[in-house]
């Protein structure tokens, strides 16, 4: 009991953070449910918990979403994210964690250059990409900051990024969900701690509405680089833990 008192808590704060920039929950969560309950449960608990965590964060930007982004990512993704889940039951993640890690660093300059010289994403490469990080999802435990030079790059920024982020991840997360389902790994355990964590994560979008509003477009793009190196090591920490 005391161990969930303690997730929960780190959950809180994971959910700000996922808040702020639209990523990095289950960057910060993963090492630790990895830690306590092994990566076979944390898996499918991270994947309750992040559905839960979207919930939120589309319930604090519902007013901002940009539904054509959002569709046209997800129309590719959510099937995809169904294949990397059947993908990831008989293959080990551990090669493709680590190539995301090198991939996620990497993403730094490239989102830099783009908003540098005014790249721009067009509605069919959010279909491209919905299907490559879509199958990604399903496969690895967390590919949240792929989707943030996607998004942004698109031109949203703020509450628009935030919340159209959110419910294309909403989407790709409840699609792998299910297929967990199918494939009976979600006990009543692993479900009762997922349902607990998504809880903490989705207050903390809330807790943070009124910092993202006052949030500098300079500030916003230093945070995001921040989210990145930290995605890379929650990726280099799961693969040593497979």
């Amino acid at each position: 009991m005391l161990t969930l008192v303690l997730v929960f808590i780190l959950a809180l704060g994971a959910g700000a953070l996922g808040g702020l920039v639209g990523t990095g929950s289950s960057l910060v969560l993963l090492p630790v449910l990895v830690l306590l309950y092994g990566p076979r449960a944390a898996v499918p608990m991270m994947a309750i918990a992040a559905v839960m965590a979207n919930v939120g964060r589309v319930a604090a930007w519902w007013r901002q979403i940009s539904w054509r982004p959002v569709f046209a990512y997800s129309a590719t993704g959510a099937p995809a994210a169904v294949l990397g889940a059947h993908t990831l039951l008989t293959i080990s993640p551990k090669i493709v964690d680590g190539l995301l890690g090198g991939f996620f660093l990497v993403m730094i300059p490239v989102r830099r250059a783009m908003a540098k010289r005014g790249w721009r994403v067009r509605l069919w490469q959010l279909g491209v990409a919905g299907a490559v990080v879509g199958f990604l999802t399903g496969l690895v435990l967390s590919t949240g900051p792929l989707s943030v030079p996607m998004f942004t790059g698109y031109g949203l920024s703020g509450g628009a990024f935030l919340g159209s982020e959110a419910a294309s991840a909403l989407l790709l997360y409840t699609a792998k969900l299910a297929t967990f389902g199918q494939g009976g790994s979600l006990t009543t355990g692993v479900i009762a701690d997922g349902v607990a964590i998504g809880t903490a994560l989705m207050i903390g979008p809330f807790l943070v509405r009124r910092i993202v509003q006052r949030l500098r477009p300079q500030t916003y793009a230093r945070l995001i680089d921040m989210v990145l190196v930290a995605a890379a090591t929650g990726m280099f920490i799961a693969m040593g833990s497979v």
